[in-house]
């Protein structure tokens, strides 16, 4: 058998291969699995030529995760390049030109919940005009939403027209409606000479195989990148992520990192097992004291799902104080069991990879196991919350964001835990072991507020399913109830005032309010 004629090119080459205004979809997240070498010529061919112009892209996941020297969606941020894009998360720090781009109206921007867009590939991959779904309904993504918030990321943008709220059997549901892929960009570890891709070698899936699918059911293209050529036959079939059939064009680029931790972990790609890197023990501290008590609503066999924020630090808590598991700790992004690359804030992690992971899964698989009701506990932040318990995470006092898989994981995991500060902005706020908590000064700017910026997590839609829902702070901890957020907990060394000041809106106050548990407040392992 012969090589097909073609197939293995240069980036730039690649890159020329797109059309003025195809969409585009680009596979990875923030350094994992990104097709940077590809995004880069893109880049380059528009800088040299003004070409390809107004692509619509198609970014179920975000790509870049360094701003100087700039790396994934930054190099796509040219005035002119992007007339449309369709995505779950921006972001400022990693892609700021990118996200400046989206918030100034320089090309059209909405912002979906994630497993929704995974689910579109999927659709669009099938042929199948969309897919119903409740995930998203009474939030900014329902288009009937009343005080919700909205999709447009920009007032250059109009109302999408690829989602629709609909009755079904006298029952809501949003309806969202695929459209064509012309350009896949994908990443793997591995192509032989076929075009056959596997990814062994990565932590992640996130997609790639329905990227792909859809790509080339569309009648479009699909542009690979492999760090390593190998010899026919030398992936097992069972490891092709990808069948060469649907691969047009494959780019070799022995440079494409891992993670942006560095070097080749096979603890992270499930090609070996060993130890665990220890996690580093959070200091005694506010975050500290939030994983803490979100880790006492943890149960043996519990499947977790851990967002970014406070949440994150739930691992390092479970690690230092030998809590009684097992539990089974999952991202969306694939990763199920072992531990979350999270990271500490001395230390920069790998969100989304698993150190000895039971299971790596597509990203499309977590979705479902999420939307049909699989998580025990969600652990996630929050930066706005409205006194029905609703919560903003995605866009906020002009700080866009996105909402990622937020509405996602939340929208049936069977206790939802939101962690973080009362307030916000340079607070000073001291853990004194034995004493509780000493508020020195408080944070600038009120989270929990009368109304909020968008609706990402329907407060009483939660009700309505019999979800828990706890709003877990360093000096006090609500749960939400039919009338709306409930006081049942307060730090020691805090009286009820500290709490009332902070907080806009009036809340009940359990009749069995209790302390916080003290030992969340010392510096002994504890608190659980």
């Amino acid at each position: 058998m012969q090589e097909q004629a073609g197939k293995f090119v240069t980036a730039q080459q690649a890159a020329s291969a797109v059309k003025p205004g195809a969409t585009v979809v680009v596979g990875g997240m923030v350094s994992m699995a990104v097709p940077e070498v590809v995004l880069r010529a893109l880049g380059e061919r528009f800088e040299a030529q003004g070409a390809p112009r107004d692509l619509t892209l198609f970014l179920p996941n975000r790509q870049g995760w360094r701003a100087d020297p700039k790396t994934g969606l930054e190099h796509l941020a040219h005035e002119g390049m992007v007339r449309r894009v369709i995505t779950a998360t921006f972001s400022h720090r990693d892609s700021p030109r990118f996200a400046d781009m989206a918030s100034s109206g320089k090309f059209e921007a909405y912002s979906f919940p994630m497993g929704c867009l995974f689910k579109l590939l999927r659709e669009q991959a099938t042929g199948s005009p969309g897919f119903l779904t409740e995930v998203g309904l009474n939030t900014y993504a329902d288009p009937a939403a009343v005080d919700a918030g909205r999709t447009p990321v920009n007032d250059r943008t109009p109302p999408p027209d690829f989602v629709r709220r609909m009755e079904l059997d006298g029952k809501p549901y949003l309806f969202f409606k695929t459209f064509p892929i012309d350009v896949a960009i994908i990443q793997a570890t591995a192509a032989d000479p076929d075009g056959n891709l596997s990814m062994e070698g990565e932590p992640v899936d996130v997609g790639i195989k329905y990227q792909a699918m859809a790509a080339r059911n569309s009648g479009g293209i699909v542009i690979a990148v492999a760090r390593e050529r190998v010899a026919r036959g030398a992936i097992n079939p069972r490891m092709v992520a990808v069948p060469g059939i649907w691969v047009d064009h494959v780019v070799i680029d022995p440079t494409a990192i891992q993670t942006q931790l560095g070097g080749h972990d096979p603890l992270l790609s499930g090609q070996a097992r060993g130890e665990i890197p220890p996690l580093e023990p959070l200091p005694l501290d506010v975050r500290k004291v939030v994983a803490r008590r979100a880790a006492m609503e943890l149960r043996a066999g519990d499947v977790v799902n851990l967002g970014v924020g406070m949440a994150s630090g739930i691992p390092a808590v479970v690690q230092e104080q030998g809590l009684d598991g097992p539990f089974h700790f999952s991202t969306e992004h694939g990763g199920l069991g072992g531990m979350p690359a999270i990271g500490s804030p001395k230390k920069t992690g790998a969100f989304g990879a698993h150190y000895n992971a039971d299971c790596i899964l597509d990203s499309m698989e977590v979705f479902d196991f999420y939307h049909g009701g699989g998580l025990d506990v969600a652990g996630l932040g929050f930066a706005q919350i409205r006194s029905d318990g609703s919560v903003n995470v995605g866009d906020f006092q002009g700080n866009l964001r996105g909402p990622g898989g937020f509405v996602d994981i939340s929208h049936k995991a069977r206790t939802v835990l939101f962690c973080g500060e009362l307030t916000a902005g340079k607070s000073e706020i001291r853990v004194e072991a034995g004493a509780g908590l000493r508020i020195v000064r408080d944070g600038r700017h009120r989270k929990f507020l009368n109304r909020i910026d968008q609706v990402n997590f329907h407060g009483p839609s939660a009700i309505a399913k019999g979800q828990t829902v706890l709003y877990i702070t360093e000096r006090a901890v609500f749960r939400l109830t039919a009338k709306g957020l409930e006081l049942v907990e307060i730090a020691p060394g805090v009286q009820i005032d500290a709490v009332k000041s902070a907080v806009e809106f009036e809340f009940a106050v359990s009749p069995a309010l209790k302390r916080m548990d003290s030992t969340l407040f010392s510096g002994e392992a504890g608190g659980a």
